[in-house]
């Protein structure tokens, strides 16, 4: 074949869209064209007569692309109608919907941007905590039931540990000075050598231990229960009260460290068990005491004592005026001193104190005339030796020694004109007991602590204990317990009311039946 032959055209026509060997000028527009004119030749297209088809062709693409066969997420017929309802909704003026494309809102520095300050621990620790919330609700309201069942069903547990850390803080020496006090509680008083223990008894010996400790685990002060039973020794010369003596010399040996020991007879109850002895007494110790027996002084002691031979301060009414040189505090009812509640401190005249008071010559020689053996011992000892009263203090019998009604009973004067009248009126209405403000309990001054002496002469010891132990309650009670109490009694009155309401009712209906029995 010639050079000049041509190769066949694909064209239909049978014709190429350029000749060969054109110019240079039309090559490039040649080169550009010629694709696009060769492609649509292969597809049965002609570059001069296909325009309409291509327009044709290119609407038919649209309609494919404007319903896919597959839809996305954000596409579809609910889609399209969400939007199109949504772009009828009136737009109002807010922050967040412009007016116009040229609405921009104010700079605002800081806004969305990082700042130190809000960097810092606590954002991150409430950010952390909230993201956590937002994504645990349903944990944490178990945990929280948890939590709650736990700590409802260990209560007991709980206080405990609670009044144990409480403890070791208050009788640390240099924290509370706890340690500083000892309880010395005379137990078994009458059940052991001289006779049996019933059950009455041994309630009261219950209330009482089980109240002494609990007040010394309070505060962190030493409880030292004594057996006065075991003390068989004295039996035989019936000397049983005598042994709180040798009891608290006892005590003091067995707790170096304390200063103060406090003796309790076991008819004793503490009423307010928040007030510590540091508070109640021993922080103002100056102004809660007082030297001078003059200023109450039912034994007429002479005092202070007119020999010429003492020094100033034995010969002083008040001593040296300084709380070291004090060292036994006794409060005094309607007969002189009480023991059944009083302090005494380590020191050397304590010493030779309970020798002296231990001394059985005292005992041997005054035990027919002396009705309250050890107390009127130490009443002899102070009378008759003036150098003991420098270190003796009184207290007021309310501040740790309150009597029951029944005790140091008040005699009042009756009116001769009154008399017969109230003598038929008033004898079978039972006698309220008249009291004294200087010895009997009053529950609106709410006295530290009742004593119930006397209360196995003629009295009942365990009513009497009982009756205090519920008053104590009912005044120590926390604020949830009187919600309680409030709840309950309201609740109790309302089905009182009701209850009596029923049974009116029922006696109406029943008067009625018996009037329709007997018409018929």
């Amino acid at each position: 074949m010639s050079s000049s032959t041509r190769t066949p055209s694909p064209l239909p026509t049978g014709r190429w869209s350029s000749a060969q060997g054109s110019s240079s000028s039309s090559s490039a527009a040649g080169r550009a064209s010629t694709p696009n004119g060769l492609y649509a030749g292969l597809n049965g297209y002609s570059g001069n007569h296909d325009d309409g088809q291509w327009a044709a062709a290119k609407a038919r693409s649209a309609q494919v692309r404007g319903f896919p066969t597959i839809q996305t997420k954000n596409e579809g017929f609910f889609q399209r109608s969400r939007r199109k309802l949504t772009s009828t909704l009136p737009v109002f003026n807010s922050p967040y919907t412009p007016l116009s494309a040229d609405w921009k809102d104010v700079e605002k520095l800081g806004r969305n941007r990082w700042s130190p300050g809000r960097d810092n621990i606590f954002s991150r620790t409430r950010t952390l905590v909230g993201n956590l919330l937002r994504k645990c609700k349903f944990l944490v309201v178990i945990l929280a039931l948890i939590t709650i069942t736990t700590l409802t069903m260990s209560q007991t547990t709980v206080s405990a540990a609670t009044t144990g850390l409480l403890s070791t803080i208050r009788s640390n020496a240099h924290l509370g000075g706890g340690s500083k006090f000892v309880i010395v509680l005379g137990a078994n008083e009458g059940g052991g050598v001289m006779e049996w223990k019933g059950p009455r008894e041994w309630a009261i010996e219950r209330d009482s231990v089980k109240n002494k400790k609990r007040y010394a685990e309070t505060w962190g002060y030493q409880l030292e229960i004594t057996d006065m039973s075991t003390k068989k020794r004295y039996a035989h010369e019936w000397r049983e009260s005598w042994e709180k003596v040798d009891l608290l010399r006892n005590a003091m040996a067995r707790y170096p460290q304390a200063e103060w020991f406090w003796w309790l007879d076991l008819n004793t109850f503490i009423m307010e068990p928040s007030k510590s002895l540091q508070s109640h007494i021993f922080r103002d110790l100056q102004n809660n005491v007082y030297r001078d027996i003059n200023v109450y002084n039912p034994l007429n002691i002479t005092h202070p004592p007119v020999t010429r031979f003492l020094d100033p301060i034995s010969r002083s009414p008040t001593g040296d005026n300084l709380t070291s040189s004090i060292d036994i505090i006794i409060p005094q009812d309607c007969s002189g001193f009480n023991l059944g509640s009083f302090f005494i401190r380590r020191s050397p005249f304590t010493d030779r104190l309970l020798d002296m008071w231990w001394d059985p010559v005292l005992y041997e020689q005054k035990h027919m005339e002396w009705e309250h053996k050890e107390q009127d011992a130490l009443e002899h000892l102070y009378a008759s030796q003036p150098y003991m009263r420098t270190h003796f203090a009184f207290i007021q019998q309310r501040k740790i020694n309150s009597f029951p009604p029944g005790a140091c009973a008040v005699k009042t004067k009756e009116d001769p004109k009154t008399k017969d009248k109230d003598k038929d009126t008033d004898k079978n209405k039972p006698q309220k007991p008249v009291t004294d403000p200087r010895f009997h309990y009053s529950e609106t001054d709410r006295d530290f602590m009742v004593n119930m002496a006397g209360c196995e002469w003629g009295r009942d010891c365990w009513a009497e204990m009982y009756s205090y132990r519920e008053l104590s309650n009912r005044l120590n009670r926390s604020l949830w317990e009187k919600i309680k109490n409030s709840v309950s009694n309201t609740w109790a009155s309302l089905r009182g009311k009701k209850s009596k309401e029923g049974a009116d009712s029922s006696k109406k209906d029943a008067s009625k039946k018996a009037e329709d029995e007997k018409k018929s």
